[in-house]
């Protein structure tokens, strides 16, 4: 699958020719021109990477960062934009940024450092992949297949395995239907819909013991992992 990259600019010549040029290397790119639509955007979708400008008509990119970062802290975020203040440059990497590049750039160099950045972000992913997780009381140890509490160890089947690693590595974030569904089947439709909520009931089940932990349904959108008492 090809990543997807959120742009948040309001300058619709810039944004476009930006989208079109990413598209042409292969990204699938979404276009918003300010706050309030780029975070609903961001919020509807699952983005490899969001490029946000500083200044937008309902306030400063800043302000967006943080709220991306409230709601997933992996996600790289890059500001592209005018401001070429120190203390802007600060304020972004405050507010949880990557990398800060001002304009004029140069278009290959912004691609170069787009791969970098995305490079190091899905190592770090990967590196997760077979960490243990603390999930309430529980112990989740995907490369073995366990859940555990106290003595008892439960070894779960291959699919409930990386639908739980899944909803781990977005823990209290809301992790797409869809998302799950091409990862574990490699397509997404009502059948394989289906026998996804048939999972994710029997991994409810294995929580019963520990009423903190929940497995979420977002109407329309995906599930929630949570484990607050």
């Amino acid at each position: 699958m090809a990543d997807r990259i959120l742009i948040v600019e309001d300058d619709t010549n810039a944004g476009l020719l930006l989208q079109n040029f990413l598209t042409s290397e292969g990204y699938e790119v979404k276009l918003a021109v300010n706050i309030k639509t780029g975070l609903r955007s961001f919020l509807a979708d699952v983005f490899s990477m969001c490029i946000l400008d500083c200044s937008l008509p309902d306030g400063e990119g800043f302000s967006l960062a943080k709220e991306i970062r409230l709601r997933n802290d992996h996600v790289p975020i890059i500001f592209l934009t005018a401001r070429s203040l120190l203390d802007d440059k600060i304020r972004g990497f405050q507010s949880g940024a990557d990398d800060y590049i001002t304009k004029p750039f140069e278009t290959f160099e912004l691609l170069y450092k787009i791969k970098a950045i995305l490079r190091r972000s899905q190592v770090q992913i990967n590196g997760t992949k077979d960490a243990c997780f603390s999930i309430g009381s529980y112990q989740f140890d995907p490369k073995n297949q366990t859940l555990s509490t106290g003595t008892m160890i439960k070894r779960i089947t291959a699919k409930e395995n990386e639908i739980l690693k899944l909803l781990c590595l977005k823990k209290n974030q809301i992790t797409k239907k869809d998302e799950i569904l091409i990862a574990l089947w490699g397509e997404s439709d009502y059948f394989k819909g289906r026998s996804l909520d048939v999972f994710i009931a029997k991994l409810r089940k294995y929580f019963a013991s520990d009423s903190s932990v929940k497995i979420e349904n977002i109407h329309s959108v995906g599930f929630i992992l949570t484990d607050q008492p």
